[in-house]
């Protein structure tokens, strides 16, 4: 309907809008675009676990909307295996349709490793909103990319969002099964440490992690990098989370997204692994730069590195000073038996053990890791011989390909992890030597000045534990 109005010099036509009900149904039923989540699978030589990894995709809840498969320098079947998903792939999951193709990329020898892989399956998922990242060994469970996508979807100030990684093991007995429970209780412990500080996440750790594709380019502009990730890096993960948070972007751990990944089942494998992680993260934490990597001392992110790294130094010193104390005191019949030192034992075994609670999949042998305090112990001297050889390796200045270290130490190769224990037994034995060539005056005043140090720093980490046994956990899970 129009109606004119007659003013004094001009008229002024009023059009009523005519209101087309058919065209405001067909838009409602248009809904919401949903964001498109492009996965990258780095592989070498995951043969025997590539299948299980891709099963795991295509059996979630919400499929990533493309997959590609990088496979590089590998010498198995990997390649062959995988090319048995390639195409697209029509999914019905509670009655919704879903669909989904998987590519299959063999780029041959590539002296980047899984850096070069990583970014090269970046460029073939430019168009998408978010990159998910999956390590060939990482099996999620079914609605780990839906509740990712949630997340990140919630607030466009994230960055990048980690999966809660265990390790799955079910099949493992003897010294690997050892290996693998203090490994899951140090990822529980690792977890829990980053929900409790807000959920916010150190690392996106590369095994499962979802990236918003405009936190990566801002953080290839600010730092002049055509990549996300670059190869002068030993954890290329933990420079990139660096890199988003300075952009301006938060790094998060899930809420609920949970994935399994790969763990070490060797002593050999797993020094490699840990030599790796931990010489990265020095050269990331160190004041001044080596290479190209800047070292960033007092980034947010590194809070947790100079907290584990002071802690270990501290769990070294005082087991040293022990035995060494001991060894000293029985030799001369000055040692008198005193309670007071079963306490600090005692709490570490319940704070243990309410790692092992806090874990959402825990089983028997977590719990009995936990309380029988001795796999505990020993797996704690491990670590400690991890820590020794990456700060070794980074005063000494070498050069060092640590990538190939792991990948040698995988196939079986080297003997390197041995190392610090040969070194402590040379180093115990050349100080209880001199020990029995000191006058015992001298034996004397160094037991009585040493056990009171030995004792303040105890007390000290006690009261630490015993703050964290109380700790409030929210209610998280790990």
């Amino acid at each position: 309907m129009t109606d004119t109005i007659r003013g004094e010099k001009e008229y002024v036509t009023r059009v009523e809008p005519v209101i087309d009900n058919d065209f405001i149904a067909s838009v409602a039923a248009l809904g919401t675009q949903r964001a498109t989540i492009g996965c990258i699978i780095p592989a070498y030589n995951e043969a025997e676990s590539i299948a299980q990894v891709l099963e795991s995709l295509l059996g979630q809840t919400r499929v990533p909307d493309v997959i590609h498969v990088v496979v590089n320098n590998t010498t198995d079947d990997t390649v062959a295996i995988a090319s048995a998903y390639a195409g697209p792939h029509r999914l019905v999951n509670a009655g919704v349709e879903q669909f989904t193709e998987v590519f299959i990329h063999d780029i041959g020898k590539n002296p980047d490793k899984k850096v070069g892989a990583l970014n090269y399956g970046f460029e073939l998922v430019e168009g998408c909103d978010f990159l998910l990242g999956v390590d060939g060994d990482t099996v999620a469970e079914v609605d780990a990319v839906e509740r990712l996508e949630e997340e990140i979807v919630s607030d466009t100030r994230i960055g990048g969002i980690s999966a809660i990684y265990t390790i799955d093991d079910s099949q493992m007995r003897g010294m690997a099964g050892f290996l693998i429970a203090g490994q899951r209780a140090q990822f529980a412990a690792f977890n829990m440490q980053n929900m409790l500080r807000g959920r916010n996440m150190a690392v996106l750790g590369g095994q499962f992690s979802i990236f918003s594709m405009k936190a990566l380019h801002q953080a290839m502009v600010d730092n002049h990098q055509s990549t996300p990730w670059v190869k002068d890096s030993e954890v290329e993960d933990s420079l990139l989370s660096l890199q988003i948070k300075s952009a301006g972007y938060l790094t998060k751990i899930s809420a609920r997204a949970r994935a399994s990944v790969g763990g070490m089942t060797t002593l050999r494998g797993l020094d490699a692994q840990q030599v790796k992680w931990n010489f990265g993260a020095i050269e990331l934490m160190w004041p001044g730069q080596r290479g190209d990597t800047k070292g960033q001392p007092l980034h947010p992110n590194l809070r947790l590195r100079w907290l584990e790294n002071l802690s270990m130094l501290i769990n070294g010193v005082t087991r040293l000073l022990f035995i060494l104390l001991l060894v000293a005191s029985l030799s001369i019949h000055a040692f008198v038996f005193s309670p007071i030192w079963l306490i600090p034992p005692a709490v570490a075994v319940l704070l243990n053990l309410r790692i092992a609670l806090s874990m959402e999949k825990r089983d028997a042998k977590d719990i009995l890791f936990a309380v029988l305090l001795a796999p505990a112990e020993i797996y704690m001297w491990i670590r400690l011989g991890h820590f020794v050889r990456a700060w070794s390796k980074f005063l000494s200045r070498k050069q060092v390909d640590n990538w190939a270290a792991q990948a040698k130490a995988e196939r079986g190769s080297g003997s390197a992890f041995v190392a610090p224990a040969i070194i402590a037994v040379l180093v115990m034995a050349v100080l209880v030597l001199g020990w029995f060539l000191l006058p015992v005056v001298i034996q004397s005043s160094i037991l009585w000045v040493g056990w009171p140090i030995l004792g303040v720093i105890t007390g000290i980490q006690t009261l630490s534990m015993v703050v964290q046994l109380f700790r409030r956990q929210r209610g998280y899970r790990v």
